[in-house]
């Protein structure tokens, strides 16, 4: 699972702040619209590569 693909997907702006070595740091900006999106992709990321099985998601207008 890309978790940064899926932050930057859900609408996120990702920023890196810093590198040390091999180290990353990156911060995560975004709205809470988006926080739910990604909430609900890492969700269903999980769900079908434990089980192979896609969860039902409410309409973006409920969010």
């Amino acid at each position: 699972m890309d978790i940064e693909k899926i932050a930057s997907d859900s609408g996120m702006l990702v920023v890196l702040d810093g590198r040390i070595g091999r180290e990353e740091y990156k911060s995560v900006y975004g709205s809470l619209q988006a926080l739910q999106r990604f909430a609900n992709s890492v969700r269903e990321s999980v769900a079908s590569e434990t089980c192979g099985v896609r969860i039902n998601r409410a309409p973006e207008s409920l969010i």
